[in-house]
């Protein structure tokens, strides 16, 4: 069983992998706002935009981890799945940023773990006590 050291030990590792992510996509969105070619030769404004809109995905996943995710509130812990389906779909979509997709091989590790290593925390299991 784990004490409860541990117990906070993984939740600290885990929104810090989740915030490892979030400000991952938050300085990718604004280095496309500031310097859209770098995401590839298409229209300029629209990677503006979009790049306006992945900041704010990392603006708002960083917030969400830092106040909620650390505070256990299990709404908190669905929403963020947003960060590994997003990952995996610029995988196997060929998306930008990249050609080398290691970098969304490690955003996919450490979202995963930043959500599955504090799996008990948010989902306790039922004890006998529990129910009475």
């Amino acid at each position: 069983m784990e004490t409860f050291n541990e117990q906070q030990l993984l939740l600290r590792i885990s929104w810090m992998f989740l915030l490892l992510t979030g400000v991952g996509i938050l300085i990718f969105g604004l280095l496309v706002v500031v310097f859209p070619r770098i995401a590839g030769p298409y229209d300029l404004g629209l990677l503006r935009a979009l790049g306006l809109a992945t900041t704010g995905m990392g603006l708002f996943g960083t917030v969400i981890t830092l106040m909620s995710f650390k505070r256990k509130e299990r709404w908190a812990w669905f929403l963020l799945w947003y960060y590994p389906i997003f990952w995996i779909a610029h995988l196997v979509g060929g998306l930008p940023p990249g050609n080398d997709h290691i970098h969304q091989v490690v955003f996919i590790v450490i979202s995963l773990l930043g959500l599955m290593l504090p799996f008990r925390q948010f989902f306790p299991r039922k004890t006998v006590e529990s129910q009475r």
